[in-house]
């Protein structure tokens, strides 16, 4: 089988290649990845039929990386560090996974049984393992550089974009830096009564305080929101209908 290894530490990836080739003959490695934007690019031009595949990427999960693969057919097997979430989401689907540091014997268990298993029937146990991972719309998985942080939405005050990243705020004073832009999240935050008052803004409509024609959003801690001119008509209909309730 053409493997292909989507691992954002050289020193796994490079462990990993070094151990296909001493356990198995019927492996080959056609590719490395560190960032879902890269391993896309390469599983689509080389088609592998069978990816490792890391749960946390420089520039997001592994679960990214499937969603925008969906049309390529190919076999599964995650690589993984104790995460608690992670590991939740993955023995719920009953999907193959390997703990790292990647143990020799685990590693041809699980080839044995990813062979035996269809890609159909794979997908579908990845599908179960993804509703798990994104959860409701009452919380959020943020894909930080070191963990995956669940944030509770009912708490959270505004994001804040710059370059990319967005920093989440929190009503207890937290902070949490993604690198993703807020783009990004905005679909799922419009659900839980959140608007884009600015390019670079979403905010808790239930955290506004009041709104100063001016065009700044004064949130209960004080804190202070600009509102584009592109933005503020739409930003008063959302504004004035719910708190019209």
């Amino acid at each position: 089988m053409n493997a292909l290894v989507i691992e954002d530490k050289a020193y796994i990836r490079k462990g990993l290649i070094n151990l296909l080739n001493s356990v198995s003959s019927e492996i080959n490695v056609i590719g490395e990845c560190e960032s879902v934007k890269e391993a896309v690019i390469v599983a689509n031009a080389c088609k592998p039929e069978l990816v490792f595949l890391d749960i946390n990427l420089s520039d997001g999960t592994g679960f990214d990386f499937l969603d925008q693969t969906e049309h390529l057919d190919f076999k599964v097997i995650f690589i993984t560090a104790y995460e608690e979430f992670a590991l939740k989401a993955l023995k719920i689907g009953a999907v193959d996974y390997l703990m790292k540091p990647v143990d020799p014997e685990e590693l041809q268990i699980a080839l044995k049984k990813v062979q035996n298993k269809s890609s159909v029937q794979q997908k579908e146990q990845i599908n179960q393992s993804k509703k798990v991972w994104y959860q409701d719309d009452s919380t959020l998985v943020l894909s930080l550089s070191d963990s995956f942080q669940v944030i509770d939405l009912s708490e959270l005050l505004y994001c804040e974009s710059d370059k990319g990243y967005t920093t989440f705020h929190l009503s207890n004073g937290k902070k949490y830096i993604a690198s993703k832009p807020i783009k990004t999240y905005e679909e799922q935050l419009e659900k839980v009564h959140f608007t884009r008052p600015h390019q670079s803004f979403m905010v808790n409509l239930k955290f506004i305080d009041k709104y100063d024609k001016s065009g700044t959003i004064y949130l209960k801690n004080g804190i202070q929101i600009p509102v584009s001119f592109r933005k503020k008509e739409a930003f008063l209909t959302t504004f004035l209908e719910f708190n019209r309730h």
